[in-house]
């Protein structure tokens, strides 16, 4: 269909919405350096657009739920966090679901998590939505929806049961 009046048409295709999925999530599973996984984010965005968030209640034990960080160095930040409290293996992703009309990609991820503090671990499936910059077709906004309960009991150093 045409573009209403006003509106810019999409000039990134499917394939490049799925390549730039494709390379977040393979530099994130396999480990790559924080400068390499920051490489899969806008530049070409104001930098107040670009959002990492995962989904779930604030809670000072899992300091990166429900909490927005923004910009580029907001990003460095969450994936920082990340390490700093988490190791994983066996990181998988697949069903990528590409949504043209508004630049994203859903993908499920699947891994087996550990808290560093506790060494407690877990297996878990999760859900990113990435939305994509017109301009240089990388990633402005990162969305996560993940087993957040499971990640508080870890922290605990409870066991977590399926």
């Amino acid at each position: 269909s045409a573009p209403m009046i006003g509106q810019k048409k999409n000039t990134i295709d499917r394939e490049t919405l799925l390549r730039s999925a494709q390379s977040l999530c393979h530099d994130f599973a396999n480990k790559e350096s924080l400068e390499q996984v920051l490489e899969n984010f806008s530049s070409s965005s104001h930098d107040a657009d670009i959002l990492c968030f995962e989904h779930g209640m604030k809670h000072p034990l899992v300091p990166f739920l429900g909490r927005a960080f923004r910009g580029r160095e907001g990003a460095r930040q969450y994936f920082e966090l990340i390490a700093n409290l988490l190791s994983y293996e066996n990181m998988k992703f697949g069903e990528y679901f590409v949504d043209v009309d508004n630049l994203a990609v859903c993908v499920r991820g699947e891994a087996t998590f550990t808290w560093l503090s506790t060494g407690k671990s877990w297996d878990e499936v999760f859900t990113y939505r990435l939305r994509f910059e017109a301009e240089d077709g990388r990633v402005k906004r990162y969305e996560v929806w993940a087993d957040g309960l499971a990640a508080y009991i870890a922290s605990t150093g409870q066991v977590v049961k399926a």
